[in-house]
């Protein structure tokens, strides 16, 4: 029987079945990786599935005939200035206006996002980064607060309270603007470490659930003077609900990763992405 020759230590075989011990940091980064992983496709499903609904065309089931008869009455109750001239132009211009208005707080939403994936790294190098994101909130509150509704002062022949009392969708743009201010305002408080009371943590969510309970009730008269515009609306309707549903979600993740739970990292990390996936509808946005 052969023995081992003196001096010389036994050594004991490596199991190669596992690659990381249980608990280690290793494995703990491994898992982390692979469920960012699952989030980030879950997201980009999720936006190619609402972005395919959306453009999706309506298919109307009634009779040749009788699609031809509604488009004559349409066309024979429409008055003529609805079709052409001035009022046509003015319809286009804002039309132009809300898209463009969209794009850019979509933009300035992905930008936010971004900052917010990459704030772990982005501090080692540049610690005022921690600011940037509760600064995109901030550009794109003034910017909807200032540029949302051209037909008030000072680019418009209205002043602001009659427009604010006699029209709903100025009312909800500059609200919306007001809660986008808000939230900037806040997050960079509690970024500096100004603002450490337990409720700073949760203004964030409530705001987001307020927005997107507004954005339900939205009224928007974009479409409302073309051909179509049974068609136009519900397409922006369609479009707003999209925004409410991500938006909410956005503001209940949020909400969820400042509570102390065995899935607080990855919630930290999940919220971003659906930020991401907002900014992108956002940024897709068409009337």
């Amino acid at each position: 029987m052969p023995t081992a020759s003196p001096g010389v230590a036994r050594t004991r075989p490596v199991k190669c079945n596992r690659l990381y011990p249980k608990g280690s940091p290793m494995a703990c980064t491994r898992m982390f990786d692979c469920s960012c992983r699952v989030i980030a496709i879950f997201c980009a499903a999720s936006l190619l599935t609402l972005s395919t609904a959306q453009a999706t065309p309506q298919v109307n089931s009634a009779p040749p005939a009788n699609r031809e008869h509604e488009s004559m009455d349409m066309d024979m109750s429409m008055p003529d200035h609805w079709s052409s001239g001035p009022e046509q132009r003015a319809a286009f211009k804002d039309k132009k206006e809300s898209e463009f208005n969209h794009h850019l707080a979509g933009f300035l939403v992905v930008l936010a996002g971004l900052f917010l994936v990459g704030e772990g790294r982005l501090r080692q190098n540049w610690p005022w980064t921690r600011f940037a994101w509760p600064a995109c909130f901030l550009v794109c509150g003034v910017f909807l607060l200032v540029f949302s509704d051209t037909e008030l002062w000072p680019f418009g022949p209205q002043n602001w309270w009659y427009g604010l009392t006699h029209n709903p969708e100025d009312l909800q743009h500059k609200a919306f603007a007001a809660i986008l201010l808000a939230l900037g305002a806040i997050e960079i408080e509690r970024a500096r470490g100004v603002l450490r009371t337990a409720w700073a943590a949760w203004v964030f969510p409530a705001l987001a659930a307020v927005g997107s309970v507004m954005l339900l009730f939205h009224e928007h008269h974009g479409g409302a003077h073309s051909i179509d515009h049974m068609a136009v609306m519900s397409h922006i309707k369609g479009e707003h609900l999209n925004f409410a549903i991500t938006g909410g979600s956005v503001g209940l993740v949020k909400g969820l990763s400042e509570m102390r739970t065995r899935w607080q990292s990855i919630l930290i990390k999940c919220w971003p992405l659906l930020l991401i996936v907002l900014g992108v509808l956002l940024m897709r946005y068409s009337e």
